[in-house]
């Protein structure tokens, strides 16, 4: 099963919360076990799993980015000003795979799925979410 949800964003950079979003498509999915997996579409954003209780922690991982890579040193902000924002979705990864035991997602207490936002705003951002079942 494949569905696409659409996210927009705010800012230039930030996470977004879409745990509750991809937790509706496993639980209409009907699958007990299997993986879904979380894909975002665009060179410039990334998926993360990180902690959802502390927006600190939201923070620090921009800051961290931030810190690590720039903004308009790279040779591809000659051509539009985002040398940056492909560096860090590629160091993030577009996308996550997380295990769905007993019809939920396997996270624990403190793992929520983000999109990471390099080049935003964005009216929309698009996910990809992917439901297998696994063969038991």
């Amino acid at each position: 099963m494949q569905k696409s949800i659409y996210i927009p964003t705010r800012s230039r950079e930030g996470l977004y919360d879409i745990t509750r979003e991809v937790e509706q498509i496993v639980a209409g999915s009907g699958v007990q076990t299997g993986l879904v997996n979380v894909y975002v579409r665009g060179a410039t954003a990334g998926i993360m799993i990180q902690e959802n209780w502390d927006e600190s922690v939201q923070t620090d991982v921009v800051t961290l980015l931030r810190k690590l890579i720039p903004q308009g040193v790279w040779q591809h902000d000659l051509q539009d000003g985002n040398g940056d924002s492909h560096l860090k979705a590629g160091i993030v990864g577009p996308q996550e795979t997380i295990p769905i035991m007993k019809g939920g997602m396997a996270l624990s207490t403190w793992q929520n799925i983000f999109l990471c936002e390099f080049d935003g705003p964005r009216e929309k951002r698009e996910i990809v979410i992917t439901v297998t079942k696994a063969d038991v």
